[in-house]
């Protein structure tokens, strides 16, 4: 076979693993260890899978992910979700679907300091339906506004789907984390008006709570504080140049864990739990990432990649076309892979082009994470979906599905404006030198 062909059959092997439920970064080694060898030869390969496995779990620029995934590990055992959802509630508890509107904003800020959109829906999860269901909200409402909410958690920074394309691409992650602040905190907004709107419409669906005075309200927003010094210090230093990723994840872990003993929440057995699931975290994306190197080395010799760059630049229709239907393809692949195993698959193949086109890599990381997004929520894979069925399991799956399409429709319609308008992703990152 050609090395373009032995490249497409290692795509369609690869895919065919994912199918069986091979773990992805197993599926991507195996593969790109096997096509390697058949194009190369065996002891080559060989070589090239110590030292890619080696050089990966020893690179230093890659321990921001375990730092970053720590962070949130240690704000959630610290009681930062619970007060971060307390003070929103007590703010707009008592408007029509305040509860929600809660939901979206204490998303929003846990976000801020986790980046992983399944821990983001379950914390949230745990804490917002048991207050919807007291109050009587329409199960479909509330399930689907805690899935799609979490999904902030992998486009406002720290993100960890956004580390590993900085990886991938060898783009600065600190200027990906920070183009991810204004499309998070736009995102943020349509999921509130989508909120507001549903409620409208049909006011039984989301009634609201018990009304607080303005002397509550202000004493409520000390449980802010601690999540916004936390986003403040690592992702604002980070901005500011005063930390690499890597210091900034750690400083902001050290600080969550500050927190987390000062208000005596944080107990020896919660540690040791928490500790030993952020190390199986961090290790599960490290993994991953290895096998991607792997992969992307094999594609990269089957030059499959540049041929279909060469081949896209000279099809007769203009760039943000090609881009559309790129987006198009990330948009349908999230119906049948996690985002980060879509991401680091799609990513060698499809970032060749993105050079060939002339467009701006920070952009498209920003658009790939979106339309990720819109993969955790949909079927039939749907991470978020089926982490809220686990805390609600009375509620029947097409319902969870029915209450995330609003939301979804809020995903499409910034997807376009950032393709339309590049700047809401890249005017931050334009004023920062890291």
């Amino acid at each position: 076979m050609s090395p373009e062909l032995t490249g497409i059959v290692g795509i369609g092997v690869l895919l065919l693993l994912f199918l069986v439920g091979t773990p992805v970064a197993f599926a991507m080694a195996v593969v790109g260890f096997g096509g390697f060898a058949y194009l190369a030869g065996m002891d080559v390969a060989l070589a090239l899978l110590s030292q890619d496995i080696f050089e990966t779990l020893t690179s230093y620029p890659l321990s921001v992910i375990p730092m970053f995934i720590l962070m949130g590990s240690f704000a959630f055992a610290s009681g930062i979700s619970k007060r971060l959802f307390s003070t929103t509630y007590t703010w707009v508890g008592s408007l029509r679907g305040g509860l929600t509107l809660a939901t979206v904003l204490a998303c929003a800020g846990f976000s801020a300091i986790c980046g992983s959109t399944a821990a983001t829906a379950a914390t949230m999860g745990k804490i917002a339906l048991p207050e919807m269901r007291k109050y009587k909200y329409d199960d479909t409402l509330a399930t689907g506004t805690v899935a799609a909410a979490g999904t902030l958690g992998i486009l406002i920074p720290p993100s960890t789907v956004l580390i590993v394309y900085g990886i991938l691409v060898e783009e600065s992650i600190g200027k990906l984390f920070v183009a991810g602040i204004i499309p998070g905190a736009l995102l943020s907004l349509m999921f509130i008006v989508t909120v507001a709107i549903l409620c409208w419409r049909k006011p039984d669906i989301g009634p609201p709570g018990l009304a607080t005075s303005w002397t509550a309200k202000v004493k409520a927003t000390g449980g802010i504080i601690e999540a916004f010094l936390l986003f403040v210090l690592a992702i604002g230093g980070l901005f500011l140049g005063w930390f690499s990723p890597t210091q900034a994840g750690a400083i902001g872990a050290g600080g969550a864990l500050l927190i987390g003993l000062v208000r005596r929440q944080l107990t020896w057995q919660s540690f040791l739990s928490t500790g030993k699931e952020a190390l199986q975290t961090g290790c599960m994306v490290l993994f991953i990432i290895a096998g991607a190197v792997v992969f992307g080395h094999f594609l990269a010799i089957s030059n499959l990649p540049f041929v279909l760059a060469d081949w896209v630049g000279n099809l007769p229709i203009s760039p943000m076309a090609v881009m559309v239907v790129i987006v198009l393809i990330y948009f349908m692949g999230g119906f049948f892979m996690d985002s980060m195993a879509l991401i680091v698959v799609t990513v060698p193949i499809f970032y060749p082009i993105v050079q060939r086109l002339g467009f701006d890599p920070i952009w498209f990381g920003v658009l790939i994470v979106l339309t990720g997004e819109m993969g955790v929520i949909t079927p039939p894979v749907g991470v978020n979906v089926f982490v809220i069925k686990g805390i609600a399991p009375d509620v029947p799956l097409h319902h969870i599905f029915k209450g995330i399409l609003p939301f979804l429709v809020a995903l499409v319609v910034l997807t376009i404006l950032i393709m339309a308008f590049p700047q809401i992703a890249t005017y931050l990152p334009s004023h920062i030198s890291y």
